[in-house]
């Protein structure tokens, strides 16, 4: 399948419904940094990370997105289980995480698992998530490269719903212009 197919077949969700499609590239609890390599069109190993720095929840992407980055719109999928990678999953939007990478910003959605009926029937908002899960978010996203390059990363605050929702279609223009 080339990208243009995987793409096609899967877009990026009903944004407008506040739902998305969301593609796991890394479980929690993995210290594995593994992407989705567009040109490859495979996942890979980018990195091993020192286990302190495990991923505090499911981490992926949103198809047919571009971030400031220049990387797909990633995603902070929380729920009770690790995800395999490469799993897609229809996601409630709750919020988003501003972040910014060695000068770039690379937002972070914040969603559940739309049929999760452990967890995700109770979270609306970003105000549903225990205050600890939010906290150790940040910490974590603040922190985890501070072995290799401190400082490179900051988180610059959260926004709700409909802030995710605007960032979204700014990287779907993205994606749409970029891939003519």
């Amino acid at each position: 399948m080339t990208m243009t197919d995987f793409n096609q077949a899967l877009d990026s969700g009903k944004i407008s419904e506040g739902l998305i499609n969301v593609v796991v590239e890394i479980p929690t609890g993995s210290n594995l940094k593994v992407e989705w390599n567009r040109k490859k069109k495979i996942f890979e190993l980018d990195r091993i990370e020192p286990a302190i720095f495990q991923k505090p929840c499911n981490y992926g992407f949103i198809p047919q997105t571009l971030d400031e980055d220049g990387d797909e719109l990633d995603v902070l999928l929380i729920c009770n289980q690790a995800i395999p990678t490469g799993v897609v999953v229809e996601a409630r939007i709750i919020g988003i995480m501003n972040f910014e990478d060695d000068g770039e910003m690379d937002h972070k959605v914040v969603a559940v698992p739309d049929d999760d009926r452990e967890l995700g029937s109770e979270v609306k908002a970003l105000s549903d998530l225990p205050e600890q899960l939010v906290k150790q978010l940040e910490y974590h996203f603040t922190h985890y490269k501070d072995l290799k390059k401190p400082g490179s990363t900051t988180v610059q605050g959260w926004g709700d719903t409909e802030s995710a929702k605007t960032t979204i279609d700014e990287c779907r223009k993205r994606w749409n212009s970029e891939s003519k």
